[in-house]
């Protein structure tokens, strides 16, 4: 988000002594700003001579807040939306495609629910193929080490091993890695800088119409989201929601289609749930389960949300660990 001193032309409120007074509470940014304990804010506001230009100050930030935030859409502009965003991309994996009516839906975030070796990250790399096979650029942030071309290569009908296949098939191989831009993440703050970027680059159309960026996916969300949830309070929890509010206005400012995973903790009644909290489960448009036999290598794919379909509708397929 915005850092204050770029906000002064537009916002007069948003001077130099204002700069300088959120400064001292370690605040150099509308995300910063989002962070910090408000009550806390407005009290030390009040101490100083210019208080009330200060809480002026607090108080305009609070409406550019706000007006980050898209309108509300009524029915028929609902509607008109869902027309312009029907395009959907193939995961290459038939189960969820089916389940879905078609794939990964532009201008949504989509979830994916597992335990580990469920077969989250081979989705995330199959859809990412499939994409890429078709001429369109995926953004692949990777916090686990887990990005593998080997797997790419098989995904998009070449070989086990890339190294190996002939030149001709090289070259498309090529073509296609070449097309998903990958991203080591380790923590949250180096994903907000990444996604900002992003943003930017969308915005200015630095990204070449024959490499339009059409899928973000984020490979693991809860890796990057749970270690800040611990012991943080609030701020852990407002950061967390600062992820959703941004993976979800990239997704419908520009029509992308989001896919980010998630893993599975124990619920009070003994059956998994997944991570993050009550809070986050608003955030996704979808959220799929999977879970995996062990012995036949089936998958299992069932719709935990969806806002046009019934939860509980499932699917299998038999390709993520062949």
């Amino acid at each position: 988000m915005a850092p204050l001193n770029s906000l002064s032309k537009e916002y007069p409120l948003i001077d130099s002594n204002f700069q300088t007074f959120c400064a001292s509470h370690a605040i150099y940014s509308v995300e910063d700003f989002l962070l910090h304990d408000l009550d806390a804010l407005f009290a030390s506001a009040a101490n100083h001579s210019n208080s009330e230009r200060l809480k002026q100050g607090i108080h305009q930030l609070l409406l550019i807040v706000d007006a980050l935030h898209p309108p509300v859409l009524n029915g028929l502009q609902l509607i008109e939306d869902a027309k312009r965003n029907k395009h959907v991309f193939s995961t290459g994996c038939e189960g969820i495609d089916a389940l879905l009516g078609g794939g990964l839906r532009v201008g949504q975030l989509t979830e994916l629910v597992g335990p580990s070796s469920s077969g989250k990250t081979q989705v995330c790399l199959m859809s990412s193929s499939t994409v890429a096979k078709n001429k369109c650029s995926v953004i692949y942030l990777d916090t686990g080490n887990s990005f593998s071309p080997q797997r790419i290569a098989y995904f998009v009908g070449q070989s086990s091993d890339y190294v190996s296949v002939n030149q001709a098939d090289h070259r498309l191989l090529q073509n296609i890695l070449d097309r998903i831009i990958c991203y080591p993440v380790f923590d949250v703050y180096q994903m907000f800088d990444l996604l900002h970027q992003l943003k930017i680059n969308l915005r200015s159309q630095i990204v070449k119409s024959d490499h339009q960026v059409q899928v973000l996916i984020v490979d693991s969300i809860s890796s990057l989201i749970t270690p800040i949830l611990r012991g943080n309070g609030p701020q852990g929890h407002a950061l967390m929601i600062s992820s959703g509010f941004l993976l979800k206005q990239l997704a419908h400012e520009h029509n992308i289609a989001v896919l980010v995973t998630n893993h599975v903790v124990g619920g009070d009644d003994g059956n998994p749930k997944p991570a993050l909290g009550e809070s986050w489960k608003s955030v996704p448009h979808v959220r799929l389960l999977l879970s995996r036999d062990c012995r036949s290598n089936v998958s299992n794919i069932s719709i935990i949300k969806h806002p046009a379909m019934a939860s509980g509708r499932s699917a299998t397929s038999t390709r993520l660990f062949v």
